[in-house]
């Protein structure tokens, strides 16, 4: 099936766009790419430049002739592009590769995602417009082979192409993608020219059934939300004889019969699927329109480290730094024009104006801190505590990789108290947490105040800080220390409702058996996420704090 995808791909690349290559780093994947070098792909990275990937001033030659000269960019010249790390693609580059795409400028993109946690994964502008999917984490070495493309029967089903007819095919694909759950308008296209690629790499000259079979296993699978139920089988009855004359029902039964077939293309989609995914995909789709697939914080301007962006015009000094190569760019096409202005200054030299001067700039990504505001409070709190306890280790040891903080807020009897701080350290977490205390009365608003603070706190220091808080019953103890549970809730919705001004991402999480109506308005008022988690232990709150943290 691989060697036949990239087949495809080669005899069609302006009809199905491009290739999503989900696979780690191995053996499998070289082989795959190692038959991939024959189609002579130029590779980009997910950090290219903008000149770089759409062209731009060429300074050598610009100096050196004193007018204005151009290199062509990778998306003016037609061919393969292979995107690595694509799953770690910027929002801007995707849109900007998929306006290349959807010009039929003769440009196909191989984009290799290394996607390895759900929640990664191509961002959604790609991944609607390629159209074949290859997933070789499902192939084991032994069951390979090193494979070639063979270029002279490529060339000669790239000339046999246009002369395949579609006839009804294009009608059925849409059928099979609606009983899939695929809203793309996009898919039916490039699954007919899947289809069509295949047919004309067989040799025929029309669309037949095991052409949609591998259109739809290559085009739909990936993309599918849903699969039909499949109806059991009735009882076996006898057969009636069909009446003689009656012609109209007997055309309705040819058409139903056309049916048959689209069941048995969805069940090429779920044959060509990997156990669990499908759930993986949605979860990336979730990831991405949450905020991002990163676990990292905000992204911020910086003078002085980050990724580096576009450079602009400005003046140096106070933390700026002088980019030399785009003043130069700037300045360039210029100099003709200003020689002949001011004859007599400069002579060789290159004249420059206070305009040329461009600034570097970079962006950073702040650190995330995630704050635990825990309820120890009740006859259930030792449970619940250790719950808190085991999630919070369990994401400290990812926060080496990703880059999180995490910080503790224990609230019971008439006060809450930050047991833990800011921290990465193993160590320093598992001795906060060993001696934490349970039992009494509820003060939330407390509980909140502290949070809040704690938060402020951080976004000082520059971190990005997010809430999460598990609770399983209502404030009764107010600010002041009293017993006097409507003064308790109404100081509660009001500092909710100032998390909720200060745009502090929250997640409030109910591990009561019970949901308790109360948390919901309070996360609302706080404009919280609400997450009902009742027998809640520590790997399932840790993994449902990264999935709707998109951690």
């Amino acid at each position: 099936m691989v060697e036949r995808a990239l087949s495809l791909l080669a005899i069609d690349p302006g009809g199905l766009r491009g290739l999503w290559l989900r696979s780690r780093a191995g053996p499998v994947r070289d082989r795959v790419l190692a038959a991939l070098a024959a189609l002579g792909p130029r590779k980009l990275h997910p950090f290219i430049t903008d000149e770089a990937l759409m062209g731009g001033m060429d300074l050598s030659a610009t100096l050196a002739s004193g007018e204005m000269r151009r290199h062509a960019g990778l998306l003016e010249t037609p061919g393969f592009l292979a995107l690595t790390m694509a799953e770690r693609c910027p929002p801007g580059l995707a849109v900007r590769l998929g306006q290349a795409l959807d010009q039929d400028a003769g440009l196909a993109l191989v984009a290799q995602d290394e996607a390895a946690e759900e929640g990664e994964g191509l961002p959604a502008a790609l991944a609607d417009r390629l159209g074949l999917f290859l997933d070789l984490d499902r192939f084991a070495w032994g069951e390979t082979q090193e494979f070639a493309l063979s270029l002279p029967l490529i060339a000669t089903a790239q000339a046999r192409l246009a002369h395949v007819a579609t006839d009804a095919a294009q009608a059925r694909l849409v059928r099979v993608a609606a009983d899939l759950g695929i809203t793309s308008l996009r898919a039916p296209l490039l699954a007919l020219a899947c289809a069509r690629a295949h047919a004309a790499w067989r040799g025929a000259g029309a669309i037949a059934e095991e052409d949609l079979e591998i259109a739809v296993a290559l085009c739909y699978a990936h993309k599918a939300r849903h699969f039909p139920e499949t109806a059991p089988e009735p009882e076996e009855a006898q057969p009636e004889p069909p009446p003689q004359d009656q012609p109209d029902q007997a055309r309705d039964r040819e058409e139903n019969a056309q049916d048959i077939p689209d069941e048995m293309l969805i069940e090429a989609a779920r044959a060509m699927l990997p156990p669990g995914l499908l759930a993986q995909l949605q979860a990336a789709r979730v990831a991405r329109a949450m905020g991002g697939n990163s676990g990292a914080g905000a992204a911020r301007k910086s003078m002085r480290r980050g990724r580096p962006l576009p450079s602009r015009a400005g003046k140096p000094g106070a933390g700026a730094r002088v980019d030399v190569i785009a003043t130069l760019r700037q300045a360039a096409p210029w100099q003709k024009m200003r020689r002949a202005m001011m004859p007599g200054r400069g002579g060789d030299r290159l004249l420059l104006m206070p305009a040329d001067i461009r600034i570097k700039r970079y962006q950073d990504q702040t650190d995330r801190v995630l704050i635990f505001v825990v309820d120890a409070s009740g006859s259930a709190a030792r449970a619940r505590v250790a719950e808190a306890k085991g999630a919070v280790e369990l994401m400290l040891a990812e926060a080496y990789s990703a880059r999180d903080h995490v910080a503790l807020v224990a609230f019971r009897g008439h006060s809450a108290e930050l047991c833990l701080p800011p921290s990465r350290s193993l160590v320093q977490t598992k001795r906060r947490l060993a001696g934490l205390p349970g039992g009494g009365a509820t003060p939330l608003a407390h509980a909140l105040q502290i949070a809040l603070a704690t938060a402020e706190q951080a976004r000082g220091h520059g971190m990005a800080p997010t809430l999460a808080f598990l609770t399983d019953g209502r404030g009764n103890i107010a600010l002041d220390g009293s017993a006097n549970r409507a003064q308790a809730g109404a100081e509660a919705a009001q500092i909710a409702s100032a998390i909720a001004a200060r745009k502090i991402p929250a997640l409030v999480i109910d591990t009561s058996l019970r949901p308790k109506p109360q948390l919901a308005e309070l996360a609302a008022q706080m404009r919280a996420t609400m997450i009902t988690l009742p027998r809640a232990d520590a790997r399932s709150l840790s993994a449902t704090l990264s999935a709707a943290l998109g951690g």
